[in-house]
């Protein structure tokens, strides 16, 4: 029988009736047993929980948008065949009956691979293929994974043909239907390991998505879904799966452990939770940490209310790590409990591809190496992101070309369609690239990983100069005169290239030897001083729109045209449409980088 509450509780109160006879009867022999198991040594179990989180469709050591294997300054490899080939190390050292394997979300977008299946050759279709991620963590042999934000990009749909292709349960304890708000995913999931003294170890793993799901993916969820906060679901499930028999409590949180948010107030939740998760809810004993792409091998946090410690842990990304939960039970008082736990994590680059897992998606990885090779136009000129994120590159320009005019041909006609049209756009990647000559969809898609959305939001001129003095955050404050090093210019305060955003359509100078809040200049359009009070359109991708990046202004402002066509498929469609890609019709220096008004470069 399936263990619940109810079972569990029946059972407990009949074993408890069984001591009270046999207490009235023997109770010295009770005694002499207790004395003679003063002398006998502890009954002791240990077992490991690896985790992986962030994979982003990886599952080979490829990188889609370069068409070659993948590899970075670190000399770091990704993908699920990496993985699988540490995860049977582990399981044969230790014994597969002895080790459970979670994920911590964030599993179905991020790679063409995982596109191909969602939008190309849809899993959703009628007699559709299998999900490349599905078929390869039921190969590998997952127990469990947390919800991810990224899983909902593509729609419920999609995500619910996903989940029953999976052989492990989706966990997600604050994913609630909205109008019931009962779970719309499993919550929790209860493991029995077996030992060699008794009673099975029961490990309850209890996952928690993001509650950025609701502003991030509105479009996909609203009306439909809700995503209360991390702590507060924790509370409500952690005592349910104690009182439930679990020996152990692990949660998988797609939260990271910062306690920060990317989303300013537009929610009551916090975003990076894993940290106050351990901290205000007592009965946790680990936590695998997902969604900050960081690594952290082993933390600890004192919980509050009990001053025990509990071990968070985070792999990087994309399969470059594994981490291990150790745990060292000892039976005591009648029960199985936690007597140490540590953690650490274990380096893909260290190991080489399970031939289990490329043969078996082999047919799969081919069809989308030669999805990305098509042949979609030319360029006149090859155009690099190299030094995007601190010069006005003709690569950014071309982004921001598209946006602009798709949002004109979206409100021509329309009231709206007099107003200037101003875009944004990021560098999403420093080492992205459109060849001089043919053009393939990788370049294209290169420039957009992300499957973002177009809108266009109404803003004034006022709004705009927030709006970039904000962005301008990126940059590392540099006086006039000291010398410049591009290496350590940017990501002030952590803050990733894709929260740094050029805007096209206006002139403006970065002044980085003054405060934030106060570098920018020289602010014109068309020449002329721009009037506080002047309105503009504003071309956004859906995730700045919805809020990601706390950026001021756009998530509040009108909504004047949107469409459900990713970005990069625009930019796809753009170039096929022009057959060639000329800088010299659309590229300008709209913005520099200035010290007390003399150009950095």
């Amino acid at each position: 029988m399936p263990l619940n509450r109810r079972t569990f509780l029946g059972r407990s109160a009949a074993a408890g009736a069984g001591v009270a006879i046999a207490g009235g009867v023997v109770a010295g022999q009770a005694e002499a047993a207790e004395a003679a198991g003063r002398h006998r040594p502890a009954k002791r179990y240990s077992f490991t929980v690896m985790g992986t989180t962030d994979l982003h469709g990886n599952v080979f050591n490829w990188d889609y948008f370069t068409d070659k294997e993948f590899d970075d300054k670190a000399h770091n490899d990704v993908g699920l065949a990496k993985i699988s080939t540490l995860v049977d190390r582990i399981r044969e050292e230790r014994g597969r009956h002895n080790t459970l394997l979670i994920d911590a979300g964030d599993t179905i977008q991020g790679t063409q691979l995982s596109y191909y299946y969602a939008k190309v050759d849809p899993i959703t279709a009628r007699r559709g293929p299998v999900h490349p991620m599905a078929q390869a963590m039921n190969a590998i042999g997952y127990d469990a994974a947390a919800l991810g934000n990224h899983e909902f990009n593509y729609g419920i749909p999609v995500l619910r043909k996903f989940e029953e292709q999976c052989d492990f349960p989706l966990l997600g304890a604050n994913a609630l239907d909205a109008k019931t708000l009962r779970p719309a995913f499993a919550p929790y999931v209860i493991k029995r390991l077996r030992t060699p003294h008794g009673r099975d170890v029961r490990v309850a793993v209890l996952g928690l998505t993001n509650p950025g799901i609701a502003i991030w993916d509105k479009a996909n969820v609203g009306g439909k879904m809700v995503f209360p906060g991390l702590e507060e679901q924790a509370a409500h499930w952690v005592p349910k799966l104690r009182s439930m028999g679990a020996d152990v409590v692990i949660v998988s949180a797609h939260s990271g452990s910062s306690g920060t948010s990317s989303y300013g107030d537009q929610l009551p939740y916090i975003e990076n939770a894993a940290g106050l998760v351990a901290e205000q809810v007592p009965g946790i004993d680990a936590i695998l940490v997902g969604h900050a792409h960081t690594e952290i091998p082993e933390y600890f946090v004192t919980n509050e209310e009990t001053g025990k410690q509990v071990v968070l842990s985070e792999p990087l990304k994309w399969g470059q790590r594994l981490t291990l939960f150790d745990f060292d039970l000892v039976w005591e008082k009648g029960r199985w409990a936690v007597e140490t736990v540590g953690a650490e994590v274990l380096n893909s680059n260290a190991v080489a591809e399970d031939p289990k897992i490329t043969s078996l998606l082999g047919d799969e990885h081919t069809k989308v190496v030669a999805y990305v090779n098509q042949v979609i136009g030319t360029s006149v000129v090859a155009m690099s992101t190299v030094e995007a994120p601190w010069k006005d590159e003709p690569i950014i320009d071309l982004i921001n070309q598209v946006q602009a005019e798709t949002v004109k041909a979206g409100l021509a006609g329309g009231e709206y369609a007099a107003l200037p049209v101003l875009s944004q756009a990021s560098c999403f990647s420093r080492t992205a690239g459109i060849p001089a000559g043919e053009v393939t969809i990788k370049d294209a898609a290169g420039l957009y990983p992300f499957e973002n959305t177009l809108e266009a939001r109404l803003l004034t001129g006022a709004q705009l100069k927030d709006y970039l003095e904000y962005s301008a955050r990126y940059y590392v404050q540099t006086a006039a005169g000291a010398p410049v090093d591009t290496s350590k210019l940017t990501n002030a305060d952590n803050t990733p290239d894709y929260n740094y955003d050029a805007v096209s359509g206006v002139a403006y100078d970065v002044d980085i030897a003054k405060p934030v809040g106060s570098r920018i200049v020289n602010l014109t359009f068309e020449g002329a001083a721009i009037d506080p009070a002047a309105q503009f359109v504003f071309a956004v991708n859906n995730y700045r729109a919805s809020g990601g990046g706390n950026f001021p202004h756009v998530p509040g402002s009108k909504q004047l045209w949107a469409n459900s066509d990713e970005i990069r498929n625009t930019i796809i469609n753009w170039v096929k449409a022009k057959g060639s890609v000329d800088p010299a019709q659309f590229a300008s220096v709209g913005w520099r980088l200035t010290r007390d008004g003399t150009p950095v470069f």
